[in-house]
């Protein structure tokens, strides 16, 4: 027994244990019956949530965030970006919104814009202001010397891309790149991800007739798409695989993805169940420690929507997103963390035939 404790602890040694990457949540306000921010830092610390996504620098918010490790993707809002297209605007909302909690508050992102899109009316009108933002904003985490610390971006939605499939010849809408190619180019100047909100749930409640349950839930049993030798059994790596192939075509392919948002509803809409999103959030917590079929083997860092029930959004589906009801219940029994998983990749330079002795000694009976 002591020699087999003594075999295990060289070998995690050696080939180093190190948790799956911990997903985040995003931290929405659009409720009158929510708990104060305090108690909500305590339930992200409590359920091991190490990142939260806010959707502007909402202070009370930002101030319980004080000294507590969890890292923030600050939001722009969508109404500040013309006033942020403006460098001195930029400034001023950086120091009192960023360089005022910082290095206490560990802001690691700020997403300049939500789903903003030139083809979209609610939105078009704004999207002339999101690279001058963008870049504002950029420049004054620059000027304080953070620009390696806190990346600045912006988040878009799975509409701006016109061809998804087969994934591997994903490209943009040609209306939009007019729009998204300087932020690009911005973007790998930079060397900061894009942020992209990826809903498998929508693509399937908007064609269940091709696109099946179990693709959309991470269920099917084996490979449902074949392209070019790379092999999709979900629906999430195919949207993902599309957008990477989409940056491609348009000299981003340099860039990394951050999934900023991606949840299920439980209630409300056509295929909305409590089963179906447990099986989903489960199911997505497991896998993005895994990578894409394009871009195996590297963490898709990806940021739950959302941490509650919202009752003040619409139309009703949008109330059913939580991942914890208003009295901070948990709807479903998630393993925020992620489970642990052994590292024996490429990153520790090696090739050791220990990995199948792990699992023997963690399944022998001593």
């Amino acid at each position: 027994m002591a020699a087999t404790i003594l075999l295990l602890g060289f070998i995690v040694a050696n080939l180093g244990i190190s948790g799956a990457q911990s997903v985040g949540v995003c931290y929405g306000m659009m409720g009158n019956n929510l708990p104060s921010k305090s108690e909500v830092v305590a339930l992200y610390k409590s359920n091991n949530i190490k990142r939260m996504r806010l959707y502007d620098p909402n202070h009370e918010a930002l101030n319980a965030l004080r000294g507590s490790d969890i890292e923030v993707m600050l939001g722009v809002p969508n109404s500040e970006l013309q006033s942020l297209s403006n460098p001195s605007n930029a400034g001023s909302w950086v120091q009192r919104n960023v360089l005022d909690f910082w290095p206490s508050v560990r802001i690691k992102y700020i997403a300049v814009g939500n789903e903003v899109s030139p083809v979209n009316g609610g939105t078009a009108w704004l999207s002339q202001f999101v690279r001058p933002a963008l870049v504002n904003v950029f420049n004054a985490v620059r000027s304080a010397g953070l620009q390696d610390q806190i990346k600045v971006s912006t988040a878009i939605d799975m509409t701006l891309i016109g061809k998804s499939f087969p994934p591997t010849e994903g490209a943009f809408r040609n209306d939009v790149r007019g729009y998204l190619d300087p932020i690009i180019g911005h973007l790998v100047y930079a060397k900061t991800p894009l942020f992209a909100n990826i809903y498998t749930y929508f693509s399937y409640a908007g064609n269940p007739g091709q696109i099946s349950l179990p693709y959309a839930l991470f269920t099917s049993p084996s490979v449902v798409v074949w392209d070019k030798g790379l092999g999709y059994q979900n629906l999430f790596d195919a949207m993902l695989d599309s957008l990477y192939s989409a940056l491609e075509g348009a000299w981003g392919g340099s860039l990394d993805v951050v999934v900023s948002e991606s949840g299920w509803p439980s209630a409300g809409g056509f295929g909305t169940s409590d089963d179906n999103a447990k099986t989903y959030l489960t199911n997505l917590i497991r896998h993005v420690k895994s990578g894409t079929p394009k871009r195996p083997n590297k963490p898709i860092e990806t940021y739950i929507f959302a941490l509650f029930n919202e009752n003040q959004k619409s139309p009703e589906l949008e109330k059913h997103f939580g991942v914890f009801f208003p009295d901070k219940r948990p709807k479903y029994n998630l393993n925020f963390g992620g489970e642990r998983i052994w590292d024996v990749s490429a990153e520790n330079n090696s090739t050791l035939p220990l990995a199948s002795d792990i699992v023997f000694l963690f399944n022998k009976r001593v």
